[in-house]
């Protein structure tokens, strides 16, 4: 046992946990424990976007894809900066349009009550599904550390973000991801560093290596009208188009990422929160793909087996190669994206339960006891991501499953958020018909076909578009809305 590096991940741990439950004396009102009192500046809710975007499966996924394949999945990062604006010009001027807690709410505006349980209830399963594949991904990390795959220590971990989550809150959830997205960057930088100085002939060797394996392609323009062009994960038109429909799904119409746009001040805060965590987000995938390339170039020259789980290959780096101390730190950092993304998946859970849900059904509650509530359904939630993660051993490589399970979803959830934005004929049965047909077409395409993961939320989103639309021509339909979000 390396007690240095355990004594280091133990202090981070213990350290985090007691700085965001220092929020606790915050949390007077629901909007204090759902929106951080929309006090936070924007760059600290930029940086809670990408510790939100940025979870394990990232760290050790990434990687991973360097090194079993190419440089490919940059071409998915340009069509995340096509969705930002789509969502800074489509979406975000009706979210700051009075004072909403969830996504949802601008559904049940446009439609009615009965989509907002619809939209809301998906994203609660969908979230809940890709968080468990994310709590799955921590066991990855502890098995290297601890050598045993005892499923104990994810619990702790789990608890641990449950605690300060349930204490401090979405402004708890806001810092904590500020000082967690740092350190996992650091621990980035100092690991791409380790690995290049441990290669002889260094960067020079690197590139020739990996352009000699074809690993420095970027761009795949192959366009042919065949279904092979669908099974491709990153090509160009996959990434730009496949990207951007992914992106203004998860940006902007899932509580995860919407709760924190409306914890801006203001909607131009919220607007260049989501332009500068872009910029990050390019940075650090263009860094963990290179050090995918490393790793690569690493084993080659040392004839090492690769990991029999190829999303081992950087944690299992991390922790027999660097130096005792380092490994620790940067480990912790694994560790920290993931409790990053945790707590803010339990506050989006509990939040939606909450808002979309109970206060339904306790509309003369007072905020008191709906304060209590939303603390007790985000330990509910903990509980249910811990049993997800007991499931989700045999779903595949972690990055491509999380992203998978998530995209089944999000085009029902964008279809219907763009008949709600963009059309003015469409009601609230059509849309519900609408979302019913992407999500069960997004089953088959998902279990009953080869189409890669990126073309999901496209098909999803076009059939949920246009079947909405096509019923709205079938069925007359006087709106419910209290409100209209076309003036």
């Amino acid at each position: 046992m390396r007690y240095l590096d355990l004594a280091i991940i133990a202090l981070y741990l213990i350290g985090i946990t007691w700085f965001g439950a220092r929020f606790k004396e915050t949390q007077k009102s629901l909007k204090d424990y759902f929106l951080g009192g929309r006090n936070a500046p924007w760059w600290a809710i930029g940086f809670s976007i990408v510790s939100a975007e940025t979870s394990t499966l990232t760290i050790i996924g990434t990687p991973a894809l360097a090194f079993n394949g190419n440089l490919g999945f940059l071409q998915v990062v340009l069509g995340y900066l096509l969705a930002r604006i789509i969502i800074s010009l489509l979406f975000l001027p009706h979210y700051f349009r009075g004072e909403m807690y969830t996504a949802y709410e601008l559904m049940r505006r446009r439609f009615g009550p009965n989509i907002r349980k619809l939209t809301a209830g998906s994203f609660l399963i969908l979230r809940a599904l890709a968080e468990g594949v994310r709590v799955f991904a921590i066991s990855i990390v502890v098995s290297i550390i601890l050598g045993t795959g005892d499923m104990l220590s994810i619990i702790v971990i789990v608890c641990l973000t449950l605690f300060y989550t349930f204490e401090g809150g979405m402004t708890a959830v806001i810092w904590t991801d500020v000082i967690q997205m740092f350190l996992y960057i650091l621990g980035a930088i100092v690991s791409f560093f380790v690995i290049l100085q441990a290669i002889p002939g260094g960067w020079t060797h690197v590139m020739e290596v990996t352009s000699a394996a074809g690993k420095l392609q970027i761009f795949d323009f192959r366009f042919e009208p065949t279904l092979a062009f669908f099974t491709r994960s990153y090509s160009f038109w996959a990434g730009i188009l496949g990207g951007a429909f992914l992106t203004t799904a998860s940006h902007g119409t899932e509580q995860l990422m919407v709760q924190r746009l409306l914890a801006a001040k203001t909607e131009g805060e919220s607007r260049a929160a989501l332009f500068s965590s872009w910029f990050v987000i390019l940075l650090q995938f263009s860094m963990f793909l290179m050090i995918g390339l490393m790793l690569f170039v690493y084993y080659a020259d040392n004839g090492i087996a690769r990991p029999a789980i190829v999303d081992q290959i950087y944690p299992r780096f991390i922790w027999e190669q660097l130096p005792v101390g380092i490994s620790g730190l940067i480990m912790a950092a694994i560790l920290a994206a993931a409790m990053s993304n945790l707590s803010a998946a339990l506050n989006a859970l509990a939040s939606t339960t909450i808002m979309d849900f109970y206060k339904i059904l306790r509309p003369a509650a007072a905020e008191a006891h709906l304060l209590s509530m939303a603390k007790y359904a985000t330990v509910v939630w903990g509980l249910v991501l811990v049993a997800i993660g007991f499931l989700a051993r045999q779903w595949g490589s972690v990055l491509e499953a999380g992203l998978g399970i998530a995209s089944i979803v999000y085009g029902g959830l964008l279809g219907v958020f763009l008949l709600g934005l963009l059309t003015r004929r469409v009601g609230e049965k059509a849309a519900m018909a609408g979302m019913t047909a992407g999500l069960l077409t997004m089953f088959y395409v998902k279990f009953g076909t080869k189409i890669a993961f990126t073309w999901y939320v496209l098909i999803g989103t076009s059939v949920t578009f246009l079947t909405g639309v096509l019923v709205s021509y079938i069925l007359t339909e006087k709106s419910t809305s209290t409100e209209t979000l076309h003036g």
